[in-house]
């Protein structure tokens, strides 16, 4: 997987760099969270601090074109984006193979 910066911007009044990027890999898309820590590696910051508000892969291509906003620091960001954002960047725990299987069948005895 490897990540160009295709443009950079720098926003003083939010207090962020806001980063148009792609993304060449060979298998499948690859998850926000392996981008958001080759971007916070290749920009010098903190994968914390990095916000990919969009992601998108045209078919057929290995490229996936994004935007990102790297946060200077935690409160700044908690004060401008909105919620749900935060949400879809946060780094989620990995399940292991047989807690994906339960959970999967916990959630069909719940519609049943």
């Amino acid at each position: 997987m490897e990540v160009k910066v295709l443009e950079e911007k720098n926003n003083p009044l939010l207090q962020r760099r806001e980063v148009q990027f792609s993304v060449s890999h060979n298998l499948g898309t690859p998850s926000r969270q392996e981008i958001k820590d080759k971007l916070a590696a290749y920009l010098n910051s903190k994968p914390e601090l990095v916000i990919i508000e969009r992601m998108k892969s045209e078919f057929g291509k290995r490229e996936t074109r994004g935007y990102a906003k790297i946060y200077e620091s935690m409160d700044r960001l908690k004060n401008v984006e909105t919620e749900h954002i935060i949400q879809r960047n946060e780094k989620k725990p990995e399940k292991k193979e047989g807690e994906a299987a339960s959970a999967g069948a916990a959630a069909s005895e719940k519609k049943a």
